[in-house]
Parts: C-alpha cells; structure tokens; sequence
C-alpha cells in the first residue's frame, strides 16, 4: 500500500489529476470475534475481503488490508464523487453478504464504515494529508453511527458530497 500510495502520489502531481482514497472498517469487529471466535473472525474478513477486491474496477484501483478489520481503497484518477460511489457501492456490497452480527451496535450483519478524502497533490504536500483526511472522514462515519459513508472536504471537517455531515444507510 504504501508503496503504490508512493507511487500514484507522484502520478497524480506530476500529472494534475486527483487521487482518492477510502478508509473502511468492519463495525464491532471485536464484538464479532468475542461471539464467533477467531475463525470466524478469519472468515469473516476473508468474505468481506473478497467482496471489496470486486470493487476494483480498474488496474491500478488498489484495496489492500491496511490494519485488523481495516481496508484501504487506493483509486488514482478518481474525484470524490466517484469515491463516494464506489464507497457506498462497497458498502451495500458488504451489507447483501448478510454475515450474521450479533454482538453489532448497529445491525444484525456485518456493516462497514467508510470515509473518502481526495486530493490533487502540488507543492510540498504529502501523501500523509490524503490518509489523515480519509482517516477523519472514518472516524466521523462511526461517530455518526456507523454503517455509513462519509466524504471529507477540505480542511473543513468531513461532509457528504451535498455538504451535509455523514450518509446514513439506505
């Protein structure tokens, strides 16, 4: 990940063109493993895992496990708009996979929080801001309830595409 996050950084600058990413994190992933033991932990990741890889549409799209029930979507060339839709694709994806939740705060299957930075890299900015801003987004998602996608804009604090803080489901 950090590799290609590199990599694409410099594409995107060089270029002028925006780079997205999205943050995902399993709900009460710990509560999940509390009930269903670690392998069923295992699996559960795994089955999300393999739905996210079918998120990537292009070549240089990038979902990689970026920590514990944590996943990370690297889309090159992607406004946020886009990312935004990808992200709430992949979470209604993740929520049809109907993985039985019962220690979940906020439903009876697996949900994913989710939040979106882009970015068009110039000057001395680094790639760590794009990270921090999908990170915040993240953090917002779940303080807003979670099972919901969150876009970040600005140095302003995280808002959905229209300018409302937070997406709810449905």
């Amino acid at each position: 990940f950090d590799e290609t996050l590199a990599l694409e950084w410099r594409r995107a600058k060089r270029n002028g063109s925006e780079l997205s990413l999205v943050m995902a994190d399993i709900d009460f992933f710990k509560g999940y493993n509390d009930a269903y033991g670690h392998l069923g932990g295992d699996d559960c990741l795994k089955r999300v895992a393999t739905t996210l890889q079918a998120a990537g549409r292009r070549p240089g799209d990038l979902i990689a496990r970026y920590g514990g029930e944590e996943f990370a979507f690297l889309l090159p060339e992607i406004d946020r708009d886009g990312a935004f839709q990808i992200a709430e694709e992949v979470r209604c994806m993740v929520a049809s996979l109907d993985i039985l939740h019962s220690a979940s705060g906020v439903s009876d299957h697996v949900s994913l929080s989710l939040g979106v930075a882009s970015l068009r890299p110039r000057g001395e900015m680094e790639a760590a801001k794009l990270i921090d801003r999908a990170d915040a987004a993240l953090y917002e998602a779940k303080a807003l309830g979670r099972n919901r996608v969150v876009v970040a804009r600005g140095g302003h604090a995280p808002m959905d595409k229209d300018g409302a803080v937070g997406i709810p489901p449905g």
